[in-house]
């Protein structure tokens, strides 16, 4: 088979997944599993996770509700919390309970209410994670009523991200599912200590996507999809091979009627597709060859971890041998399903070995 058809790769992590709980955790953990090695969990579910004890216990569901045989490991993260116990936050690092923990502004995204309300509450928290060598993920927006939805990951920067940074030196800070070009340019002028994730759907979609021809709810996020020039940004960034930057999918699974809704849910479900589609993207900009450090290297790397020790296939196939995506994945108990991010033009790439 010819080289370029087939695509030999470290197993990739994914270093930012929602997997919820229950019946629709039960539901989209399989996919995950199939093609990742590990994944950093977020903890906003309800009510969060805050402790090393509810951590541990999440912990558990995950890994019991795992298919057979899999060999996958999720990497657990704590929310904080204007009240954070970092005592407990700090052992439960050291005991490799914790990874990292997650800032939320309040209010910023999906059952984030319980977030941060005011940076300066969590600075001695802060003070003992620099001091631990515990990463902090930020998901960077502001929540000012007064800025822009379309600016919030730039005001962002500059009144939280920079301050922080400043203050923390020594802080190891992951910059979430970056959108912009502000964003991209200032990670890549940092040092070692801070990393950015990137989703597939904000290399592959515009806000085009969401508003052109009537509102797509499946194509809603948070931060929502910005302008094309923003997009093109995120995938030189991606494309370069520059150690700044790795994959985070974001994924995020909502039921189809809490997103078909009069307000439906943030959030896109891309896990089954995620590979194939960053498999065209990087091929579509020559950059095959970079692929496998975007989602396999550079996040062990910030993270002072291994890369995973098995491997991936991938293989692009002819139109005429192309089996259609299914569109969604039932979950079980209800008369509900979860919608599979995907674009019309498809993708003739597949995930063939895991």
């Amino acid at each position: 088979m010819p080289e370029e058809t087939r695509l030999k790769l470290i197993r990739p992590d994914d270093w930012h997944l929602h997997l919820r709980d229950g019946d629709v955790m039960n539901a989209v953990l399989p996919y995950t599993a199939q093609h990742f090695g590990r994944a950093i969990i977020m903890p906003n579910l309800v009510p969060p996770v805050t402790s090393s004890a509810t951590a541990m216990a999440y912990r558990e569901r995950i890994i019991q509700a795992l298919p057979k045989g899999a060999d996958f490991k999720p990497l657990m993260t704590c929310y904080l919390t204007d009240t954070t116990d970092k005592d407990d936050l700090i052992a439960g690092f050291e005991a490799g309970i914790f990874t990292a923990a997650k800032l939320y502004p309040a209010g910023a995204t999906t059952n984030s209410d319980s977030g941060v309300t005011q940076v300066s509450k969590i600075y001695r928290t802060l003070a003992a994670m620099e001091q631990a060598g515990m990463p902090l993920l930020v998901h960077g927006e502001v929540v000012d009523p007064e800025i822009d939805i379309f600016d919030r990951e730039a005001v962002f920067i500059e009144r939280v991200l920079d301050p922080i940074r400043a203050k923390f030196r020594g802080l190891k800070i992951v910059f979430e599912h970056i959108t912009t070009q502000q964003a991209a340019d200032y990670v890549m002028s940092a040092n070692e200590n801070l990393g950015a994730t990137i989703t597939p759907h904000h290399l592959l979609i515009n806000r085009n996507a969401l508003l052109v021809g009537g509102i797509r709810p499946h194509m809603y996020c948070l931060p929502v999809a910005k302008r094309e020039h923003h997009r093109q940004v995120l995938v030189k960034a991606a494309t370069s091979g520059d150690k700044h930057f790795f994959l985070g999918t974001d994924s995020a699974p909502h039921i189809r009627s809490t997103k078909e809704a009069e307000c439906g849910c943030a959030g896109i479900f891309n896990t089954p597709t995620t590979l194939p589609y960053l498999a065209q993207l990087f091929e579509s900009e020559k950059a095959l060859d970079k692929l496998e450090a975007f989602v396999s290297l550079n996040g062990s790397t910030f993270y002072g971890l291994a890369p995973n020790d098995s491997h991936i296939v991938l293989e692009k196939f002819s139109s005429d041998q192309i089996v259609p995506a299914p569109e969604a994945v039932p979950v079980a108990n209800s008369n509900e399903d979860i919608v599979i991010f995907q674009l019309e033009s498809g993708t003739p790439w597949r995930v063939v070995e895991a």
